[in-house]
Parts: C-alpha cells; structure tokens; sequence
C-alpha cells in the first residue's frame, strides 16, 4: 500500500490522493510512517549494526526510534531494549511520550504496557523492556536482538551501553538505533569511528511545523546564535574551546564510577533570585573529598525553580549525599539563600560566601586541580561538563550557574582563605 500511495501523490498530489481514499484507509495512512518520515527518520538501508541518528531538540529523532521499535517488531524481533538516562526518560519518553511506543501503534496492534515489570508486549508476543542508564547492573545478564538507546549522550555512567553490547546477541544480526542530540565524548566519538555504524543527521528546524510555536521560540531563545546552539540546535560534534579553562579530554581522563570513603561533601549553590521563563537556573552542585585530597564530584541537582523549591531541593539533596555543609553565593540573593533554606530546614549547616576576586580568578584554581588529575566526576554529567568546556573567561559571556556553583563546592573543600564569611 505505501509504494501505490506513493506513487499516486507524486503524479496527482497528496491532497487529491487523502481525498479518495475510504475512512479505514485514512486511518491507517496516519500510520504509515515512510511516508510521513523525513528521509532522515527513516533507517539507511545495508547490513549495519549501529544507527547513529545525530540531530537536534525537538527534531524528531525519539518518533523515528519508537517507529524502527515497531518495524522490528513486524518483523518478528521478539525481545528489544529500550534504554534511556534515567527510569523516567525511558518511561516518560520512550514508552508513554507523545512519540513513544503507546502513542505511534495502531489500533490494531496496539501494545500493553505494564510499569510494574518495565515491559511493553504486542498481541504478537514480542516485547520490548525498559532500563534506564544510571543503572548499569540490570543490563548485565539479559539478553536482546533489537535494542533502542535514547540520549546516549546524557547517559551519566557510560557503562550501561557496554552491558547492554553484551546481551545484544539474539537472533541472526542484531541491530541498535542510538537517538541523541550529540555532545563530544568518547562513547558519541568511538561510534562515528565505528565501521558497522551507519549516521543520520537532523536539526531542530526540520520539525518545526511538528513543534509547538512557544516550544520553539523557547529554545531559539535560549541557543540560537550561541556555540552551544550549534550543538542543541544543529546536532554539531563541537571542538574544544580555545581559551576555555576545562577540556572534554581533561574530565574525561579522570572520570570514574565510584567515589572513594569521603571525609567531607558539601553542596555549592549559585542562586536565582527570581523565577521567570528568562530567569537563571539555579546552579546545585554536591562535591565531595577524599583524604588524599582529591575532589569528587557526586550529583548535579541544577534546576529552574523558585527561590522556595530550589531550597527545597538544596535540603533534599543535603540529607541524601549527608553533606557537611550548604555554600551560597551571597553576592545576587544577599540573604535570601540563607532565609529561604532556613525555611524548609533550620537544622542544616549552612555557609554564605561572598566573592571577593573575579569569576576567571576563582575557577583558575579548580581548574588547575582538573589538569592534575585531582577532580574526578563519579558518572557523566551532561549539562556541567558543556558548561565548563564552553567557558572563556576571556569572553564577555558570564560564567554559568552550574560552574559557579561547582567552583564554590571545590573551594570550599580546598579551605581557601579568599572567601569572606558573610
């Protein structure tokens, strides 16, 4: 049906063609995804082992892996891994999302999902069942013929794509579609490389007549006409920054999977003060320290909340990595942070700074501790780690909230003696 129906629109046009055909018909055209995909939605064709589809926020790339999913499926794969960063990316996106699993079935082979055992079945049997990558362990042992990874890039422990490598050998020639915007580490980097990977590239402009106009205008705003825009936008593998105090290589280099016992973690906090759409993120960052003096970087909690759920998620955050003390910057909120954290929890142990050189200054020494392998980040993290590689301090861009609230983790560690104790 779908090479007639093609056939057809080219010689008398899509609207003459959508007109004549009956209401079943019609129907099952809005599931008949070749020809409503982009030629770069749809798989390349060949003997690959890898689909590497490098495109942009919003550009459509989730819909494409939820649709190879159920072409795999009609063709007889009987169990597929669906893997995304977190358990929530993989539910909220993967299964339950408007492009997700439930939502591009037909109502003829629409599959049941049940939570509970992370499984998605189809009235043919096959299933697909759900991980997530900040768990590595429940991806050692199962085994796949079809595996579909959704931000590869965001993943905070990068194991989790070598287990699931592991169990991907049921059947004849299984394959993995990879879907992510790109960043430029070594797992995104090892692919490209990789002979039995095949790539696909899209932007967020491509889909902008799927893309709601405020969703759009959003992220144009927040990235359009900025190095990291490049990245978000256009799905461009970025180089380094020249100028920059942190490379991709140097967090790389010295990136591990557990931290060490630690004798002190505290929690930088660079505040919002205020919490409009055009409103900084409030920068959490927990670090902790090893008796050796060495540096771990544990969690980055960044959100974009008001001064009363950023404090609420400061204290949460507090009590589950056991910090020994809350470090805010005092120079924007004065003592609003104070206040606000007093608010939600009077108990914890908190310290306002105050920055008394420039910000250049105060990240050139966390940034040398980097370059002599003294900072570790325990797992991947994704927003920090673009951040840090894009900041120059030679530039007029101010350095960005989850930097700064990193900075004043380490320096609180180091002790330093160039922060004045409000």
């Amino acid at each position: 049906m779908t090479s007639i129906l093609q056939s057809a629109v080219s010689a008398i046009g899509p609207d003459a063609v959508y007109n004549s055909l009956t209401t079943s018909e019609k129907i099952a055209i809005q599931y008949a995804w070749p020809i409503l995909a982009r030629p770069e939605q749809i798989p390349p064709q060949g003997t690959w082992t890898y689909w590497l589809y490098l495109a942009g926020r919003g550009a459509g790339k989730s819909r494409a892996g939820a649709e190879w999913v159920r072409e795999q499926v009609d063709k007889g794969k009987k169990r597929i891994a669906l893997v995304g960063p977190t358990a929530a990316d993989t539910r909220d996106v993967m299964i339950e999302g408007e492009s997700g699993l439930l939502s591009i079935c037909p109502p003829w082979d629409k599959p049941e999902y049940e939570p509970s055992k992370r499984r998605v079945t189809w009235p043919s049997g096959a299933q697909a069942i759900a991980y997530s990558g900040d768990v590595p362990d429940r991806l050692r042992g199962p085994q796949h013929d079809a595996a579909w990874v959704d931000e590869l890039a965001a993943f905070k422990y990068p194991e989790a794509w070598d287990m699931l490598l592991m169990g991907l050998r049921l059947g004849s020639h299984p394959q993995a579609v990879i879907t992510t915007t790109p960043r430029p580490i070594k797992i995104i980097k090892d692919l490209l490389k990789d002979p039995n990977t095949v790539i696909s590239r899209g932007t967020s402009f491509d889909n902008k007549a799927n893309l709601a106009p405020a969703f759009f205008d959003q992220i144009i705003k927040r990235y359009e006409g900025t190095r990291l825009g490049r990245q978000e936008l256009y799905a461009e593998i970025l180089d380094d920054v020249p100028g920059a105090l942190w490379l991709h290589q140097m967090i790389e280099d010295n990136r591990v999977k557990i931290a060490p016992v630690l004798t002190r973690i505290v929690i930088g906090v660079d505040p919002a003060v205020t919490a409009s759409e055009t409103s900084d993120d409030t920068g959490i960052v927990i670090v902790g320290q090893s008796a050796d003096d060495h540096y771990y970087v544990l969690d980055d909690a960044t959100c974009h909340m008001s001064p009363n759920d950023w404090a609420m998620v400061v204290c949460h955050k507090y009590h589950k990595w056991q910090c020994d003390r809350i470090v805010g910057e005092v120079n924007n909120g004065g003592d609003l942070i104070e206040s606000v954290i007093r608010q939600v929890d009077k108990n914890v142990s908190y310290r306002s700074v105050r920055a008394t050189r420039g910000k250049a200054l105060r990240a050139e020494p966390i940034s040398a501790l980097y370059e002599q392998g003294r900072v570790h980040h325990v797992g991947m993290f994704p927003d920090l780690e673009d951040q840090m590689c894009s900041y120059d301090p030679e530039s007029s861009q101010k350095s960005p909230d989850r930097l700064d609230a990193l900075v004043w983790s380490i320096t609180e560690l180091m002790g330093s003696c160039e922060i004045f104790v409000a």
